[in-house]
């Protein structure tokens, strides 16, 4: 007699219809034994101002300017810009022989512009331990950045077509200032993970006469075993092709093409889901959860096919896979062959799901 297959012990792949990709399931590895690197975990004694700090207000920058003494969220230019505007026009050569080098060596010139935004004036301060009025804050900065540099791009013509806004949190994902602030990095080119979703986004539409995402939320709430949260306006899923641990998105219940679309409502919405998934994932191992996060929306002054088939929602990718102290690495195979991960994710979802939504650190007070 033939056993019956079993997801939570057996290996599969998943397909990611976001980026035209596949996933390793392996459940079983979940077991295995650790004897490899340990971070450190975060420190719990932060203070409130850090005269060190180059982000708190009234301190000198790097650069030697200084911020104002702020008391909400503050934007400025990034004093060490991946990209910028002054830069030369980049005269791409072509043959027109077909040549090796006509085939092979393709590049781009890129301008734009890169900013800082803090969060709050607060040294000390995380995501889901701010208020969910001052995330809202955060969320209308957010619009407001969006619409000054759509703006921009028309009427000063600057070099501007797509917004990442994103957040490194913790010294594991890189995050070279504790403060809590994230980037906006503007360029005159769509990134290549936006493109192939938006590639993903035609490719359906033109298939099925409908949104990816408008479906995947009518899937997700029909089976609900991946939704961790939900409010009127979002879900917060483990998605099925999940490749991080504790990977999540936040989408958008309804059409929104971007971030300059939304009501207020949605804005404290949005706010209340990003405070409650954080401090779920602060209490999964009673520690401060590192993770990249970011927004994928409609490009600047989309018309056409780039605002019709855009739908908001959000990516965070945390890599702790056990404990505090143990993080997942993208090696080996997931170099070379494709992305791995053991526990799936609607076990990912259920252990989420179940935690506690009042904040460890306060509990502890």
């Amino acid at each position: 007699m033939s056993q019956e297959f079993d997801f939570t012990d057996n290996s599969h792949r998943r397909f990611n219809p976001l980026t035209d990709s596949w996933i390793l399931v392996s459940p079983h590895r979940a077991k295995r034994p650790w004897l490899g690197q340990q971070e450190t975990p975060a420190k719990s004694t932060i203070p409130e101002y850090d005269e060190k700090c180059f982000l708190c207000p009234g301190n000198k920058r790097v650069t030697g300017g200084s911020n104002p003494k702020y008391e909400s969220t503050y934007v400025f230019q990034n004093d060490f810009a991946a990209v910028k505007t002054d830069q030369p026009a980049l005269e791409v050569y072509n043959s027109g022989k077909d040549t090796l080098k006509d085939r092979l060596i393709k590049v781009q010139g890129v301008r734009g512009n890169c900013f800082v935004i803090c969060f709050s004036p607060k040294h000390n301060l995380t995501i889901p331990q701010m208020e969910i009025k001052d995330l809202s804050t955060v969320i209308s900065t957010w619009q407001q950045l969006y619409n000054d540099l759509s703006k921009q791009a028309v009427e000063e013509k600057k070099p501007f077509k797509y917004l990442q806004i994103f957040e490194n949190k913790g010294t594991a994902m890189g995050c070279s200032n504790l403060h809590p602030h994230g980037q906006a990095w503007c360029l005159e080119s769509v990134p290549s993970e936006v493109s192939q979703e938006f590639k993903s986004f035609d490719k359906y539409k033109h298939a099925h006469n409908a949104d990816l995402l408008g479906d995947y939320v009518k899937l997700e709430m029909e089976e609900r075993t991946r939704i961790v949260l939900e409010n009127d306006s979002f879900l917060v899923v483990v998605p099925y092709w999940a490749v991080w641990p504790f990977e999540t998105m936040i989408v958008s219940k309804t059409k929104v093409p971007s971030v300059a679309h939304f009501t207020d409502k949605q804005k404290n919405d949005l706010a209340s889901m990003m405070k409650q998934l954080t401090v779920k994932y602060d209490n999964l191992f009673e520690t401060s959860f590192p993770y990249s996060m970011g927004l994928h929306q409609a490009p600047l002054n989309a018309t056409g096919d780039e605002l019709n088939n855009a739908w908001f929602h959000m990516h965070f990718y945390p890599p702790l896979l056990r404990s505090a102290t143990v993080r997942k690495f993208l090696v080996g195979f997931e170099m070379l062959g494709e992305p791995q991960r053991d526990l799936t994710a609607e076990q990912a979802a259920d252990r989420l799901r179940k935690l506690d939504g009042v904040h460890h650190y306060t509990e502890n007070l």
